[in-house]
């Protein structure tokens, strides 16, 4: 009993970023928890966290952040198992990770499909989806909208579909792809550069502008500001309205999408995947 409730303090500590905020999530003093980490420290023989801002697991201790987050869903379940109808268990948290374009488009749907009986909470993180796996790796999040097919270690893997793509820009702004600026996400985001590789053998090298969110990032394209490559649910009406140009008609970038999430027996898990799963049907390719 000491050791989950030590591995639930670790849990706190790494979501929320300090002793302090842990210690007013769980109700009790920074002191009470410095000592359960300490103790925790003990049993394992290796320091767990760096005591930095935020803090952060040390590599023994990412080794443990999953295990405290399926230990806590575990018995979140069985709890609400036990008290059958008396309810009265609280939210379950429910951390997942996705990239920003499902995000804007398509995820949060999934989120909203979820039977409101579960009583989650979720707790979103945003990321490019050649990046999403890494939290999943790390333990931080549950679950991953990614472009990664080969599943992480304990994680399964279901195919969602492929998010297309148009090369877009505002109309009469676009001269060519060598010079007129290209828009992009964040320094990770390597869409554009993919789809120019795609077009020639040629080398581009146009100015960039990064506009780091979604919703951001197309209305750049649309005010002028460069070229970027849209998600075909947005890319659509705007052409269809004239507030965006097709600049390669019937050429495009599909993405294929996985959901991955943590290999385990869970009712929660489960019904996610299946509402996540059931959006992505409807919106990607």
């Amino acid at each position: 009993m000491m050791y989950a409730v030590q591995l639930a303090t670790f849990q706190a500590v790494i979501e929320e970023g300090s002793f302090d905020a842990a210690a007013r999530v769980l109700h009790v003093t920074p002191s009470a928890v410095s000592q359960r980490i300490k103790a925790l420290e003990q049993t394992v023989g290796q320091v767990l966290v760096r005591r930095a801002k935020p803090a952060e697991p040390t590599e023994a201790g990412q080794a443990l952040v999953r295990l405290a987050g399926q230990v806590a869903l575990l018995e979140r379940e069985a709890l609400d198992a036990a008290r059958g109808a008396l309810g009265g268990g609280g939210r379950t948290r429910i951390a997942v990770v996705v990239n920003a374009d499902s995000l804007h488009t398509w995820f949060l749907a999934a989120l909203a499909a979820v039977p409101p009986e579960l009583a989650l909470s979720f707790d979103v993180h945003q990321d490019d989806q050649d990046h999403t796996a890494e939290l999943l790796r790390a333990g931080t999040a549950m679950a991953a909208v990614t472009a990664q097919h080969t599943a992480v270690q304990g994680c399964r893997v279901e195919q969602l579909g492929a998010m297309r793509y148009l090369a877009a820009a505002a109309p009469g702004t676009f001269e060519d792809f060598a010079t007129t600026p290209m828009i992009v996400l964040n320094r990770k985001d390597r869409l554009q550069h993919r789809f120019l590789a795609s077009l020639s053998r040629r080398r581009f090298d146009p100015p960039i502008h990064y506009v780091p969110a979604t919703a951001a990032f197309v209305e750049a394209i649309r005010l002028g500001l460069g070229w970027g490559l849209v998600p075909e649910q947005i890319a659509r009406a705007d052409i269809a309205a004239g507030r965006l140009a097709d600049l390669t008609p019937g050429r495009h970038l599909d993405v294929p999408l996985y959901w991955q999430f943590w290999r385990m027996e869970s009712t929660v898990l489960a019904a996610l995947t299946t509402a996540v799963k059931a959006a992505a049907a409807e919106a990607l390719r």
